[in-house]
């Protein structure tokens, strides 16, 4: 975990972060003496629903200020409770003539200084009542025995819907038991790949880089258990459904679910985690719960909910929406209305649009691609030629370029985004796959450019992948619009004018020339070549020019952010792109082609 911040102190860095968030909503003030975020144009004939905790969590609180959600959020410092004097400034900014709710997770710091200003609250005259929200299963009944279970991203399911509750006009007590209920049915665990930092201090407590910690605390709190080796993704899922879910835990089977309870799944990143590994994780989740929980939730909530400065950690929580119905005056329907209705904060990034008549399971959204029509060849535009040369050619350029791989890849990561080998290396094999699979026992060239363009098409991204895609399609398409060529001035002929379109396509497309350090340092010297002098000279010319891309100056690509001769040397690791057309070409060569 990195100890580097853009703010390297935590002096004042709360208050300023508010006033920039606050302007996700221009409906929003700030108290900035108090920390105290409220909604202007809230209605006083609404409950009011606050809530707040430590900082370092967000977008928890002051996020989720807005239309059907928090009438006001209070911020502590990092960690950290915010004061008995900031609560009642927070009470005070939203007053309500139908009275106010303080909406908390279980924390000693919260929960004296949001009780006492409570009981401040009510002696002033207020309405006021309090929830403690505790949904951490890791906290087991004999350990939490005293101070019940820890809080985590359960609570913000319990702000929306009491938000949803409150907008629509429900009475104090309707709101009140409402959040009670839902509260008592959310099971949640926290797991952690390593710990947050916390700008300014220098201790840093690390796991190992072959541990993960499952049970943590938003707080750097350490877990339960330490899992070394760290386990597969699949099996950590699974280890934290089963603590959620396992009803026969004497410690943990602090929910019930009975077949067909409608259910929410909250997943909050904790803050160093990526989007991408997290859409992987909700999948996950979702696949488990099916399979092995026979759980379909109705809604499934995940991103930055409550988050931990930036740690590379998650939680997850499962709710019975159905158990909680059960407990309040409100319907399993009118609950998931609650959690649908929108909002003016940062939930709406992460709730999307689940609800309604629109709503689709999974498996209508897993659609199947349609089957693409099989390509045809039509031999009388085809060029043949023996079968076993153009299979042992086609090897041995893959084979070789699977070999250059990790040079490719060591080069492209000093002067590009480290993807080229690996992009090409896929290619290789991919066409070593079709090869087994008798794609050269015909002898087809055609045959084989169209496994090329699917190739590239499928399986080959990035720049690389667009080049070499349209450069494989205009060299089919040339080869088969000029086959004449083939029997009036020979193959060579014909390879020299369909290379020579391909480039002419390709230049629409991209301003690369020779001399600009890229692949086309080789397909353009090859390809003019092969037109003038034959194949032996055009893979002698390809071999130069991917040469002499080592003492190029980048002018195209990512390349061009770093420079030719930074060592002093003038000389530069060759242009992958151009080396590994080069690899190709000259293989062709050396497994027999002439």
């Amino acid at each position: 975990m990195s100890k580097r911040h853009l703010f390297d102190s935590p002096d004042g860095l709360v208050n300023k972060a508010l006033r920039g968030l606050i302007t996700y909503n221009p409906s929003l003030s700030l108290d900035e003496a108090n920390r105290v975020v409220y909604d202007t144009t809230y209605d006083r004939s609404r409950v009011s629903i606050i809530s707040g905790g430590g900082s370092g969590h967000e977008p928890a609180w002051a996020g989720y200020v807005g239309t059907n959600m928090l009438t006001a959020a209070v911020q502590g410092d990092i960690f950290a409770s915010p004061s008995t004097k900031q609560i009642l400034a927070g009470i005070e900014a939203v007053p309500s003539d139908e009275g106010t709710i303080l909406v908390i997770t279980n924390y000693t710091g919260d929960c004296l200084h949001f009780g006492l200003a409570s009981e401040k609250a009510n002696a002033a005259g207020r309405r006021c009542r309090m929830i403690i929200c505790g949904d951490d299963v890791s906290v087991g009944r004999k350990g939490g025995s005293m101070v019940g279970r820890r809080g985590l991203a359960g609570q913000i399911g319990v702000l929306k819907v009491m938000g949803g509750a409150a907008g629509a006009g429900g009475s104090l007590d309707d709101v009140y038991d409402l959040g009670v209920a839902f509260s008592q049915q959310i099971v949640s665990i926290a797991a952690t790949l390593d710990h947050c930092h916390v700008p300014g201090r220098t201790e840093h407590g690390m796991l190992e880089p072959d541990e993960i910690e499952l049970g943590t605390g938003p707080h750097n709190e350490p877990g339960y258990q330490k899992l070394k080796p760290a386990p597969s993704p699949q099996e950590l899922v699974g280890k934290i459904l089963k603590c959620c879910l396992d009803e026969n835990d004497p410690e943990r089977g602090y929910v019930k679910f009975a077949p067909g309870d409608e259910t929410i799944v909250l997943i909050s990143n904790f803050g160093g985690m990526s989007h991408l590994e997290t859409g992987a994780l909700v999948d996950e989740v979702l696949v488990q719960l099916e399979r092995d929980w026979k759980m379909v939730p109705c809604r499934v909530i995940s991103g930055f909910l409550e988050t931990s400065l930036n740690a590379p950690a998650f939680s997850v929580s499962v709710v019975n929406a159905t158990a909680a119905a059960k407990n309040c005056k409100y319907s399993v329907d009118q609950i998931k209305e609650f959690f649908d209705v929108r909002t003016t904060t940062a939930w709406e990034s992460m709730a999307g649009s689940q609800g309604g008549k629109t709503r689709r399971s999974r498996q209508e959204q897993l659609v199947q691609a349609p089957k693409e029509k099989p390509k045809t060849v039509d031999d009388s535009h085809d060029l043949k030629v023996d079968a076993a040369v153009l299979e042992k050619a086609l090897r041995v350029a893959c084979e070789d370029l699977v070999k250059a791989e990790p040079d490719l890849t060591k080069w492209d990561t000093v002067m590009g985004d480290g993807d080229c080998g690996e992009t090409l290396k896929t290619g290789a094999t991919a066409l070593l796959a079709a090869l087994d699979g008798g794609l050269a026992k015909s002898g087809s060239v055609v045959k084989v450019l169209h496994e090329l363009e699917d190739i590239v098409e499928s399986k080959m991204g990035g720049t690389l992948g667009g080049i070499l895609g349209i450069f494989f399609v205009s060299l089919r398409s040339a080869l088969e619009t000029n086959i004449a060529l083939a029997s009036d001035k020979g193959a060579v002929a014909l390879w020299g004018k369909a290379l020579t379109s391909a480039l002419e396509s390709l230049r629409r497309y991209t301003p690369a020339k020779t001399g600009d350090r890229t692949v086309m340092d080789t397909l353009i010297p090859f390809a003019e070549s092969m037109s003038h002098s034959g194949f032996p000279q055009a893979v002698g010319a390809a071999v130069k020019g991917a040469e002499a891309t080592k003492t190029m100056t980048p002018r195209l690509g990512r390349a061009t952010y770093v420079g030719g001769g930074a060592s002093g040397s003038g000389e530069l690791p060759p242009d992958p792109g151009a080396w590994g057309a080069m690899v190709v070409i000259r293989g062709l060569q050396n497994g027999g082609l002439d």
